[in-house]
């Protein structure tokens, strides 16, 4: 694990094309696990894709070899990135607490629905019960896999984050019949194609369906259009 920590590892946008993954970063599939009533509650990890020491991931949801890019963006695909350049915490609302707070930046949703069960995220946040708060409102905020949700512990004022090492997912939903962005965890650099650096967090959610209006990040577009990115 130590060694997976101290590798340089980036992601780079290619202009109108694939994301461009520089380390061997772990790649492999999450699902979406759901209850009887359909709730997003869990996060059930598939079994590890086999890559290179570099690999390039399809970002236009078009290729024949999903999740790798086959060169299929070249036949026009329009990955002009369109997402706000401002650190988390200058674009996320703050709705404070009595234990916890929370901050929420929603065009970074990615609907994964984490934040739905047990009243939702946004009431949890009232709980006065500090234990309570913490089994319901943190875990929810965490698994949140975009980072739109972010818990923070009102006695220290710092944020409550899930333990990730850098790592990429491809999101399964099946609850919705459908295929949900590449999720990258543990602070790996996010590198536009002009060169600029996005702020690096704990976890982000890039599109993969080539639909998304806030590109290079997901916005939830796949979920409506039923995107299927199994090969």
């Amino acid at each position: 694990m130590n060694k997976v920590k101290k590798r340089a590892f980036s992601i780079r946008v290619q202009k109108d094309g694939p994301y461009l993954v520089l380390g061997p970063l772990p790649l492999s599939t999450e699902t979406i696990g759901a209850n009887g009533k359909g709730e997003s509650v869990r996060w059930e990890k598939g079994p590890a894709i086999t890559t290179g020491e570099e690999y390039a991931l399809c970002r236009c949801g078009r290729s024949g070899s999903k999740p790798f890019c086959d060169g299929s963006h070249g036949s026009g695909f329009d990955g002009t990135e369109t997402a706000v350049r401002l650190p988390y915490l200058e674009q996320a609302a703050l709705l404070e607490g009595p234990v916890l707070s929370l901050t929420d930046a929603e065009s970074l949703c990615a609907f994964a629905r984490f934040c739905d069960p047990h009243g939702r995220v946004w009431n949890l946040v009232h709980q006065t019960d500090r234990e309570v708060a913490r089994r319901h409102f943190v875990r929810e905020t965490g698994d949140c896999p975009a980072g739109r949700l972010v818990a923070w512990d009102n006695a220290t004022g710092k944020p409550v984050e899930p333990e990730h090492l850098p790592s990429i997912a491809l999101v399964e939903d099946p609850s919705r019949q459908c295929s949900g962005p590449i999720w990258v965890r543990g602070g790996v650099p996010v590198i536009s194609a002009d060169g600029v650096t996005y702020e690096v967090r704990n976890r982000v959610t890039l599109c993969r369906c080539g639909e998304s209006h806030n590109k290079p990040f997901c916005d939830g577009t796949h979920a409506e259009i039923g995107f299927d990115g199994r090969s």
